[in-house]
Order: C-alpha cells, then sequence, then structure tokens
C-alpha cells in the first residue's frame, strides 16, 4: 500500500505518532481488521517491529486486538481516536499546568527569573533586539509585552490586524485598562474592523487611521515591536517582527505617533458614518 508523504506527516504531526506508527495506522484502517505479519508487509515496516508498534498504538486506543489464532487487530474508528487524542491532550496540558502551578514549579520559575535577571546585567543594551517569526508568536510576544506594561500601551495596525486583536488580545487588553494603564490603537475603521473597534472601546481608545503604512507596537517608552511585511500580502507563517528594548528608540517612534494622532479621527465618528 502506497501513501503519501505529505499525509503520513501530517498524522505524525497532528496525531504525535512516528513513521511506522503511522504506516501501521493507515495500512489498518486500509484492512479494517488484520494480522500483524500482514500489516508489516503492506505498510513497508520490519516485521520485527511491527508487534511492538501495534502494542503501542493499542495502549493509545488506536487500535483495538482481536483474541483468536492468529492474534489479528482492529481498527478504531477514527472520529473516535480524535476525541481520544483530544481528551489525552487536554489530561497532559491540565497535568503539565499543575506542575508548573506546583510549589516545585514556581522555585523553578524564580530561579529562572533570577537566572534571567542577573544575565541581563551583562547584556548590552544594544544587545537586546530579536526577530520575532510568524504571526503566532508575534502575538504571544505582544501579549507578554502588554502583560508587563506599567503606564502606556500604542498599537498601530491596519483593519484586518485589529479584528485579529480584538480576538487574540481582548483579555490582555482589558487587564490593562483595568490597571489605569492607557491603551491607544490607530487603525482604520472600516466594516472589517467595526465589531473590533466596538469589543476594544471600553478599554482603549481608539482612533481612525485612514492610511496605514506599518504595524507596531510601543510600550512604555521603552520597548518596540515593528512587523516588517504588509499582512495582506503575506501567509500568517512568514510574518516577521523584530523586538528592540530601546527607551531612546522607543520614545521617539512614540513622539511621532503622538504628533500623527492628534489628526486622526475619534472611532466612534467613523462608526457613523459605515
Amino acid at each position: 500500500m502506497i501513501v503519501e508523504e505529505e499525509f503520513l506527516n501530517s498524522l505524525r504531526h497532528y496525531f504525535k505518532l512516528n513513521l511506522y506508527e503511522a504506516k501501521i495506522w493507515t495500512a489498518l484502517l486500509s484492512r479494517g481488521i488484520s494480522a500483524a505479519g500482514e500489516l508489516a508487509e503492506i505498510s513497508d515496516v520490519p516485521r520485527s517491529r511491527a508487534y511492538d508498534v501495534l502494542e503501542s498504538l493499542e495502549k493509545r486506543g488506536f487500535v483495538m486486538l482481536k483474541s483468536g489464532k492468529p492474534i489479528k487487530y482492529i481498527a478504531v474508528e477514527p472520529s473516535e481516536v480524535v476525541e481520544r487524542v483530544k481528551k489525552h491532550v487536554h489530561m497532559e496540558a491540565d497535568e503539565h499546568a499543575k506542575k508548573l502551578a506546583s510549589p516545585r514549579g514556581m522555585d523553578l520559575v524564580k530561579e529562572l527569573s533570577l537566572l534571567h535577571k542577573n544575565g541581563i546585567e551583562f547584556i548590552d543594551a544594544g544587545d537586546l533586539s530579536s526577530s520575532v517569526r510568524g504571526r503566532h508568536n508575534i502575538y504571544m510576544h505582544m501579549e507578554t509585552m502588554m502583560k508587563n506594561a506599567k503606564s502606556n500601551v500604542t498599537i498601530l495596525t491596519s483593519a484586518k490586524g485589529l479584528a485579529r486583536k480584538a480576538e487574540a488580545l481582548k483579555q490582555i487588553v482589558q487587564e490593562a485598562g483595568k490597571r489605569g494603564v492607557k491603551v491607544r490603537i490607530a487603525a482604520p475603521v472600516t466594516k472589517e474592523s467595526a465589531d473590533a473597534v466596538r469589543e476594544l472601546a471600553a478599554h482603549a481608545e481608539i482612533r481612525h487611521l485612514q492610511k496605514p503604512d506599518s504595524r507596531m507596537c510601543i510600550v512604555d517608552n521603552k520597548e518596540v515591536l515593528f512587523m516588517l511585511m504588509n499582512d495582506s500580502e503575506i501567509h500568517p507563517s512568514y510574518d516577521v517582527g523584530v523586538w528592540v528594548n530601546a527607551p531612546f528608540f522607543a520614545t521617539a517612534m512614540n513622539d511621532l505617533f503622538d504628533m500623527a494622532w492628534k489628526e486622526m479621527e475619534p472611532s466612534e465618528k467613523q462608526l457613523k458614518k459605515l
């Protein structure tokens, strides 16, 4: 049986399988019920490994053992396998979260923080910069920046970007607003971003930007995260942001933003025009 490599790689990624497990599983799915020897032959997996692989798949709930001679294996319905995998992932995540929240986990975090703090003292200020690849990672980094904000957050983004941020960063914006952090967002207020504006307006001041030339986030006049690509012309996986911890640069960027901010129309006015 020939199965495309791309399909096997997808199975390995989504179901956390090794190559032999993916091959044996797909072979069994194509038969419904089969013996280990037959599965090894049609999946091109060494016979000596087939039994170990099937035992592993059985323990994880992918297959069932049919008693008798010769021993045969039955494929579990794929939709049921998905539910079992989802349940296992949730259980693993909960268990891991509990470990991190345990006294030992907190002690480790303190040790890591101390190590990082001491290490920072030996880093030149000019070295405090990095690139962030992938939109998901960019938002994660932005979330971290905003969690630590003490006085102000400035965001410049596109209409699509505002809609995405409302979904990804809504809670962080709310928490920042409740802490007394001044959050300002400049973005095109369009039909596409109108719902996002209404969602965020309670905790952030939003103004209409007619020509979005860039995307960036400035926090406390210390950190800047700016994106290098036009978000409408690039796949999210290839989006790239550059983060710098440079108060002089951040203050200069914020001052430029202040001048442009004064000329922008309040979001409420623009919403009425839509």
